[in-house]
This record gives structure tokens, sequence and C-alpha cells, in this order.
């Protein structure tokens, strides 16, 4: 009698299936008959789809992640919930991959990833980025702009957006369009092997245009006031957050401020075969 022992696992992963682009991407794979392995902090919370088997693991270098690894060619690397330690959990993770034979890591990155962007936080997927580099594995990094779905929310409740932005624009994108480009590259890796995609929407807004789309889609008014940075930090003492996070959130008014945020790429046009969702397109669409 002879036994074959269980089921290979599944040799693409993806990581985030629980969040909103690794669940789009998660759910865009199955839509196209792909066999997919989930990794997932939270099994429990994982989407059930065809062709996946759902395995627990972390960012972490540990035997858990080790054995979610195994047998894994090409992995879908969401980058991490935003923490302190988050680059650390990065690096570790990479490492872990590195180790268990991964071919090639695609990373969602972020627009204008450098050592001394003024997005704090970009410069953790930059250091990210150069890990992943060194580890010997083939790579492939989707560097997003900042999240089109994202901006309603930074409506206060009296219907002001406040940050020291000044008149920067920033080509903001849909998280639906990220997904879109990430199943394709996904489904052809070799393909996308060392290449950087720069991905936007179809326009860069300034926030007095971004006020004006968010109050026409939701019946209300909505300004934009433009802080100092000195008022920046001050309006969110409220939150008692740590410095860490406080330096992102006023950043990233500060890094559009700058330029760094504007330019308009047709990455996600080319890859995909569709343009990019505009903003009020997005806030048009239910779901």
């Amino acid at each position: 009698m002879t036994h074959n022992g269980p089921p290979a696992l599944p040799e693409l992963a993806v990581t985030g299936s629980t969040g909103a682009v690794g669940g789009h991407v998660s759910t865009l794979l199955a839509d196209r008959g792909l066999s997919q392995r989930l990794l997932a902090r939270t099994p429990s919370r994982a989407p059930d789809l065809p062709r996946a088997v759902v395995v627990p693991f972390a960012y972490r270098d540990d035997e858990e992640t080790a054995r979610a690894l195994a047998g894994v060619r090409v992995l879908f690397m969401v980058s991490g919930a935003e923490s302190e330690d988050r680059l650390d959990q990065h690096r570790a993770f990479v490492d872990a991959a590195a180790r268990a034979g991964v071919e090639q890591v695609v990373y969602t990155s972020f627009v204008g990833a450098a050592p001394d962007a003024v997005f704090t936080l970009a410069r953790d997927h930059f250091a990210t980025e150069q890990h992943i580099r060194e580890s010997g594995m083939v790579w492939t990094f989707l560097r997003d702009n900042f999240y089109a779905d994202f901006m309603p929310m930074l409506v206060g409740e009296d219907g002001v957006i406040r940050g020291p932005a000044g008149a920067g624009r920033a080509a903001i994108v849909a998280r639906r369009d990220v997904a879109r480009v990430a199943a394709a590259v996904l489904a052809d890796p070799s393909a996308h092997a060392g290449r950087t995609y720069g991905l936007t929407g179809p326009e860069a807004l300034d926030f007095s245009e971004i006020a004006a789309i968010v109050a026409a889609r939701q019946g209300r008014e909505v300004r934009f006031h433009d802080e100092t940075v000195e008022e920046a930090y001050e309006s969110r003492r409220v939150w008692a957050a740590p410095d860490w996070q406080v330096d992102a959130w006023v950043s990233t008014y500060t890094s559009i401020a700058s330029g760094a945020m504007a330019d308009v790429t047709h990455d996600v046009e080319s890859i995909t075969g569709r343009p990019p969702l505009s903003l009020a397109q997005l806030l048009g669409q239910d779901g």
C-alpha cells in the first residue's frame, strides 16, 4: 500500500487576506482559478475561497513562520500593520522567507520610498525593499500612493480636513486598483521580476479638490484648512498617540506639500489593461 502523504500546499502565498488590499487580491486570484496559501495571523478571519488553504503565521522568524512558508515559491507580502517595530517585523519575515527557499517576493511598498523620504513611513518601506534586495530572492515592488479610499476618513466631525499640505497634490490610488495590479503580477510573476511600479490614480489632486469631491459624495460641506506644522502637531495631541505615529500623521501632509506625491503614472493601466479609478469614481461606487 502506497502512502503519498498529505497533498502539497499551494506554492503561491498571500499575506493580508483579512485586510482590504490582501483580501481583494486573494479574491481576484480565486476568480482566476489559482491555488493559493493564505497566510493569516487570525486564520478564522481569512476568506473562504476555492483552491485556498489557510495557514497561521506572523511577521516573525520562528518555527511557525518557517512551516507556513515551506514550499512557497512566490510570496505576496503586504506591509504589516503600522507599529513602532514594523521594520523589525518585516526584516524577520524576509529572513524567514529567504531561508524557506521562497523564490520571488511581491511587496506593497510606497511611492517615493527613500531613506530621507518626507513621509516617515516611506523610510521603513525603503529599508524593507533593501532587505528584500539583499536577501537573494527575486523581487517586485508595488509602490502605492496614498489610498483614495482613506480620504473621507480625514474629514473631522466639523467637516474640515486639517493638515500642512499647502497646495501640494497627490495622485491618490484606489485600493482595488492596487489589488488588481497585484493579482495580475502574481498570475505571471516572472514577467515582473526585478520591476518597481508606481501605482497612482489618474490625476493628482490638492486637498481643496479632495474636500470638494468628498463633499459632493456625502452631501455636506467639507473644506480644507492648511495648518502650519506646529498647528498640526498641537491639534493631534488630543489623541495621546506615540511620537512615531504623530510624525507619520503630520508627514502625510508635509510629503504632499513637498511635491513627492504628485507624479501620475500609467502602471495600473499598463499592467491590468484598465485605467485606474478617480476619487470621484471610487466614492460614487458602492461596496
